[in-house]
């Protein structure tokens, strides 16, 4: 131990699941670990019994089609099993704000979309483009609910 202290993320964006917090960038580390995805933001969505759970978008890099079991197992290397989201999107954009950081916004009114649909498994939801209200299609979406 050299005495540092390294802070992830902001206390807004934190997944608190049954009590437990867990930081987006932490998930998102692991997640990136899988050489087919080529980006992902992850957030909390509403769980009646947790409270909130993880949720993840992910964009699979081209060309590729991303085995969901196999995420999952890369991800539980490298952190514990309550922070492996239990629900998956897979879509081919990610928003990201013009200097290239995370949209969690985007990445709630993602979520919020599916999730109004009450689809199981979603139909393609309209992804809302950053400062718009129009829907615009986001190509091909495919969804996960996975247990611990």
């Amino acid at each position: 131990m050299d005495g540092t202290v390294t802070l992830l993320g902001r206390g807004n964006v934190c997944v608190n699941t049954g009590g437990e917090k867990v930081f987006p960038e932490e998930v998102e580390g692991a997640i990136k670990e899988h050489p087919g995805v080529f980006d992902t933001l992850v957030i909390g969505i509403p769980d009646e019994r947790l409270g909130q759970r993880v949720a993840a978008i992910v964009q699979p890099r081209d060309g590729v089609s991303l085995d969901l079991a196999d995420l999952e197992a890369v991800v539980r290397q490298h952190v514990a099993g309550y922070k492996v989201p239990r629900t998956v999107w897979l879509t081919d954009h990610i928003g990201r704000t013009p200097s290239g950081k995370a949209d969690y916004t985007w990445a709630r009114r993602f979520a919020d979309a599916v999730l109004a649909r009450g689809d199981d498994p979603p139909e393609p939801p309209a992804v809302l483009a950053r400062g718009d209200d129009t829907p615009e299609p986001p190509g091909e979406l495919a969804a996960a609910e996975t247990g611990d």
